[in-house]
């Protein structure tokens, strides 16, 4: 199947739908499903999305500016995921346990607006990595657009520069709590430390990063061309105060550099 072929299915999709509130976190793949949800729906196409203590203030913030932007009805809700039993202890089915939670109350606010579908971003690359939220999906019938029409990440982002979207090249992002090795406590206080490293990273113009949590070392993974850039003194230097300031004892490069699923290793 050509992409556009699957551009059309995507489209065919949400006419069929008649109505449809996306999962929305203003990265790259829900981005380009609400835009296409909103061309073809109009307004029966709303965004939902969750704010919580996993989700970091910039990425709410440019998920809000797009709407605006688009004129999309964005409904936004906050909640207290560390309170959810077992979530704080960051079992290997966490994502399992917090997409449970998000997606039910996503799927209620869906309802009380009169929508008749919940859709969210996965693609067909997100198969390869061990997903256990993909379960909750499943079990609550959440609607997977991308991944129905065949589209892959590298697509999406064609796609989404043919429409001029502004998240085309917009580094991958996922939840704060992946920073952490599984059975390690998490805390309001772990996830300000991770939040902070990584503004600083962003701050210094690295397009792709995370900053792994081992106890008080923090792993930073970048891109592998970027490591000539990150080792010179005065910038090496900067990030490693501020890292210790923020109370990491240890600050290291991961010299595989970047990639996704990093703390999921023999999990797949």
């Amino acid at each position: 199947m050509t992409i556009e072929e699957k551009f059309e299915k995507l489209k065919k999709f949400f006419r069929d739908a008649g109505s449809v509130a996306t999962a929305f976190s203003g990265g790259t793949d829900s981005t380009f499903l609400l835009k296409i949800a909103k061309e073809v729906l109009g307004e029966k196409a709303i965004a939902i999305t969750a704010v919580s203590e996993f989700f970091p203030t910039r990425e709410t913030e440019e998920a809000k500016d797009f709407c605006r932007r688009e004129k999309i009805r964005q409904i936004v809700f906050e909640e207290k995921i560390l309170d959810v039993e077992n979530i704080a202890d960051n079992p290997a089915n966490r994502c399992y346990l917090c997409k449970k939670n998000l997606f039910s109350k996503i799927l209620s606010i869906a309802e009380e607006n009169k929508i008749s579908c919940v859709a969210e971003g996965s693609n067909t690359d997100d198969d390869k990595d061990y997903r256990p939220g993909m379960k909750a999906i499943e079990e609550l019938k959440i609607k997977s657009p991308l991944k129905y029409a065949g589209l892959s990440k590298a697509e999406i982002r064609e796609l989404s520069k043919k429409l001029n979207l502004p998240t085309w090249n917009k580094p991958s992002f996922a939840c704060l709590a992946s920073r952490f090795v599984y059975g390690e406590k998490i805390t309001p206080e772990k996830l300000s430390k991770v939040e902070y490293g990584e503004d600083i990273l962003h701050e210094k113009n690295f397009k792709q990063f995370r900053v792994r949590v081992h106890g008080n070392l923090a792993r930073i993974e970048i891109l592998p061309a970027d490591f000539e850039k990150i080792i010179r003194p005065e910038i090496r230097e900067e990030i490693t105060a501020k890292f210790k300031a923020a109370g990491f004892d240890y600050v290291s490069l991961d010299l595989s550099g970047y990639r996704t699923g990093s703390m999921n290793i023999g999990k797949l």
